[in-house]
Formats: structure tokens, sequence, C-alpha cells
């Protein structure tokens, strides 16, 4: 039950073998934010580890954000902003997973996982980015 807790139902769902991430954009970057919130809990008390989870926290539930308000946006060069913006939070993202996984502070697993699952979104949104470049 203590794993189950540490990584939470939704990472440890994802993490099975066979299981498919959303295909929407925007979902899947929703769910990565709810990974990214329940590994977080599971992350031990000091010092470092809340600057890191604190930090982790803030660039993974960004990228959802931005990809909403990009799916929002008053024009095409603002939707290509804020994905732009959505793809940077993805890739500070990658970086605190891979801090993590290096520093021995959490589970080196699930912060692989997570890692590998914020390149996937930066790489997305870098092809909706160059997509929307081409209507322009």
């Amino acid at each position: 039950m203590s794993r189950l807790w540490k990584r939470g139902r939704v990472l440890l769902r994802r993490m099975a073998d066979g299981v498919e991430p959303p295909f929407d954009i925007a979902e899947r970057a929703f769910e990565f934010a709810l990974m990214v919130v329940e590994f977080v809990k599971g992350l031990p008390p000091g010092v470092a580890e809340y600057r890191i989870a604190y930090q982790l926290v803030k660039s993974g539930t960004s990228v959802g954000a931005n990809v909403e308000e990009g799916y929002g946006a008053e024009s095409v060069k603002d939707r290509i902003h804020k994905f732009g913006i959505a793809r940077k939070e993805a890739r500070e993202s990658c970086y605190w997973c891979r801090l993590i996984c290096e520093a021995a502070i959490g589970d080196a697993e699930a912060a692989a996982f997570l890692a590998d699952e914020a390149t996937q979104l930066a790489r997305i949104l870098s092809s909706l980015i160059q997509k929307d470049q081409r209507g322009l």
C-alpha cells in the first residue's frame, strides 16, 4: 500500500505495461500534472526535497495550463507563444525529474517515467508549434 501511495493511482496505471497515454494533448498534459502532484506527495521531507518538489510542481502543472491557454488563444501567433511556454515547462519538468533520479531523493523509476513523459510532451508541442508556424 505504501508503494501505491508514493506513486499514486494515475502514475501507477500509466507505468503499467500496455497502458497508453491519452491522444488529446490537453488531456495528456492534465494527466501529466496529476502524476507530478501524486509523485511529489511521496518525496521525503527535507529542504532540498522541498525546493525541488516545489519547482517540479510549478513546471509540471504549468504545461497543461499553458496548453489550455493556447487553445483559448486569440490568434495563431498567441497559440504558438502559449505552446512554446508549455514546451519550455515540459523541458524544465524533465530536468527536475532527472535531478531527482540522479540525487536519489525519490522513486527513481517513477521519476524516470515522468522525465520521459515530459520529453514526449515537449516533442508533441514542438510538432504542434511547427504545424501552426507553417500555416502563418
